[in-house]
């Protein structure tokens, strides 16, 4: 009793209020916000994040009944303490040797969920006791079951019956069926198990005990106890493909601003592709986890034809990092960026034949800094055609080509074609020192797979606004950015990299399906990529820490992205026919000497069919393999003079042939 008293001097006593609502009361017409996919299966649901108050007038009869009569039969009876439920409890507490949770009433469990911790004491016991009492003198026994329905919790993040009705059955409380209502009255017990999206054995044995007990009181008949007990209930399963729905929710707010998620009723029809959908998160999961436990992966499957977003995964697990790294994480792109300064080379009038040196260069950055660019493993090549430059995906030649055609002359190219880039990295762009997104580099590849297209990457199709009866549709946008001869060499030459360049392991796969591609790798191993495309669809992959940190030597985008990619494009392929890249009409053709550029000549050893813009293929004969020496007019100009420097910085490096691959 002493105890009792002194806890009453040191608790405040609770004021009466005017109202009791903590939160805005809940609309009476509110719908959650729909998310289907493209084919029109559903996807998931969008909620409002506020906590809303139901008056309890708006809660079932039988939700509280039920409630009350598996938490806390005579409520209506005590001042706000059991006395029958403490010495029971206490029983329960010798028998088991420990401090037990049983003997709350329904004014003390409000007590402890509003004001107090979870702490089992004897200290908190008493101070949930004494607040209890002075709660049933403020408020009526109506006011207070008010109030304990609003703020007790019902697991998977749902506070109060506003959230677990939305959560769990997509309804207000007052639209409850009663096998509904008797299955969230057993939740609070236990959130974490008994809550209707556990383990379903749990579940059903609970709502069995609350049915059973409420029978005992009379409440219900036995014959409505064993029908409830029978009845199936339908529980709105979770949303699939949470990364992909939080951009549609983020591309909502953009769009209508943050008032759209409370006011509900919108029916989304995403550009999301279900299966494939499922299919990306399935690959990226398991193929991260084959590596390391810590790393993240992304993925971005697009149609090149629309834009449209087929697949996004933004990491590996969305309930432990929900960051979205296919559209929001900057990393550095290592040699995935060197197809566009190929490209932009091409569109100079630099042909994929012609023949470029790896021999070393050095390049003055200004203030006695010298950068020499290196090969990776620090090889050379000696002499190779521009084709087998990129295929091997030499560093050396991309940054002298990057020279060649002007920095400021690629940076405007670059964002012509989707992918931002800062002029002021200089050289080191060829490298890929920059950084972007998945999404933004796989915007940039897609003109090479559309014949000099560019779709804008569209997530949602349509909206249909249920409270208005009205239609927004959101038409794709496809924007002429490359001549269609620059985009079909680009590809050609993207083609050997499958074959015998850096992601060579990738061959079966593209004589199946004709396909292009490229890998990145950044400097110490600590970002891997591989980005590739059909004529129809295209697929980007990131791996990479967080926080970035070397992966060890042999994580490399041909060794550990490429094969997630094509796990992957293998299922996501199948229902698309395997057509092969469109020649335009423009682009001409000529039989060459792969070691020299020039046309191939009957001796010449070597021959191959190489593509070219019409006035840069070659018109003379292979000098080596002919008679006379013929000059090569449609040679690249020679790098300019440079003067002597000392040693000094290295490249980035970027896989060769001779790497690890899959």
């Amino acid at each position: 009793m002493s105890a009792l008293l002194l806890t009453a001097l040191v608790v405040p006593s609770v004021q009466a209020r005017d109202t009791i609502a903590a939160y805005p009361l809940l609309p009476p017409s509110y719908s959650s916000i729909k998310v289907f996919d493209n084919k029109g299966r559903f996807v998931g649901r969008l909620l409002p994040e506020k906590r809303y108050w139901v008056t309890i007038d708006r809660i079932p009869s039988f939700l509280q009944k039920a409630v009350v009569a598996v938490e806390d039969a005579r409520f209506y009876e005590h001042n706000g303490i059991d006395v029958r439920g403490i010495a029971r409890a206490l029983v329960k507490d010798v028998v088991k040797g420990r401090m037990a949770e049983g003997g709350s009433t329904i004014t003390q469990q409000l007590i402890k969920n509003k004001f107090l911790s979870s702490e089992k004491s004897i200290d908190r016991k008493l101070k949930e006791g004494m607040m209890a009492m002075d709660f049933e003198k403020k408020y009526s026994k109506k006011q207070i079951l008010e109030m304990y329905f609003n703020e007790i919790y019902y697991g998977n993040g749902a506070w109060g019956i506003a959230q677990a009705a939305r959560i769990y059955f997509d309804k207000t409380p007052q639209e409850l069926s009663e096998a509904e209502c008797a299955l969230l009255a057993g939740v609070p017990k236990n959130p974490g198990r008994y809550n209707p999206l556990g383990k379903g054995a749990d579940v059903a044995k609970r709502r069995a005990v609350v049915l059973k007990r409420m029978a005992e009181l009379k409440i219900i008949t036995p014959r409505q106890q064993q029908r409830l007990k029978a009845q199936r209930v339908a529980v709105t399963r979770s949303g699939q493909g949470s990364y992909y729905l939080a951009h549609i929710k983020s591309k909502l707010i953009e769009q209508f601003g943050p008032q759209v998620m409370e006011q509900g009723g919108l029916e989304v029809t995403a550009a999301m592709d279900l299966e494939l959908q499922k299919l990306a998160e399935k690959t990226v999961r398991d193929g991260v986890k084959r590596i390391s436990p810590q790393l993240e992966g992304a993925l971005l499957c697009m149609d090149t034809a629309t834009g449209d977003v087929l697949a996004a995964v933004g990491g590996t697990d969305y309930a432990r990092s929900p960051y979205n790294r296919a559209f929001f994480a900057k990393r550095q792109p290592g040699s995935t960026i060197k197809p566009l300064i190929y490209a932009a080379a091409l569109e100079k009038g630099i042909t994929a034949g012609s023949i470029w040196s790896d021999a070393p260069a050095a390049y003055n950055r200004g203030n006695g800094e010298v950068w020499r660019p290196l090969n990776y493993g620090h090889e050379q090549y000696g002499e190779l055609s521009l084709r087998q430059a990129l295929a091997y995906s030499n560093n050396v030649i991309t940054v002298k080509l990057l020279d060649t055609v002007g920095v400021p002359y690629f940076v405007d190219f670059a964002g012509r074609v989707g992918l931002p880039m800062r002029g002021e990295n200089g050289l080191s762009l060829a490298l890929g020192s920059d950084e972007v997104t998945l999404s933004e580099l796989v915007r940039g590849y897609t003109p090479f797979a559309t014949g000099g297209n560019r779709p804008e990457p569209r997530t949602i199709i349509r909206i249909y606004d249920r409270n208005r009866r009205t239609w927004i549709e959101n038409p794709s946008a496809v924007t002429p950015v490359l001549s269609p001869a620059t985009a079909y060499i680009t590809s050609q030459m993207l083609k050997d990299v499958m074959t015998y360049g850096t992601a060579k392991g990738l061959k079966k796969f593209s004589q199946l399906h004709p396909a292009a591609g490229k890998t990145g790798t950044t400097d110490d191993y600590r970002d891997a990529w591989f980005v590739g495309y059909t004529p129809g669809i295209i697929t980007g992959v990131w791996l990479g820490y967080d926080k970035p940190r070397p992966g060890g030597r042999g994580f490399t985008g041909g060794a550990v992205a490429a094969p997630i990619w094509e796990r992957f494009m293998r299922q996501a392929v199948t229902s698309r026919p395997a057509a092969d890249f469109q020649k335009p009409a423009m682009v001409v053709s000529a039989t060459i000497d792969p070691a020299t550029g020039y046309l191939a000549a009957p001796g010449c050893p070597d021959k191959r069919e190489e593509f070219f813009i019409p006035g840069t293929e070659p018109t003379e004969f292979c000098p080596k393999h002919s008679n006379g020496m013929l000059n090569r007019s449609f040679a690249p100009p020679a790098p300019p003079e440079r003067e002597p420097v000392q040693p000094g910085q290295e490249s980035v490096q970027e896989e060769q042939p001779g790497e690890p691959q899959q």
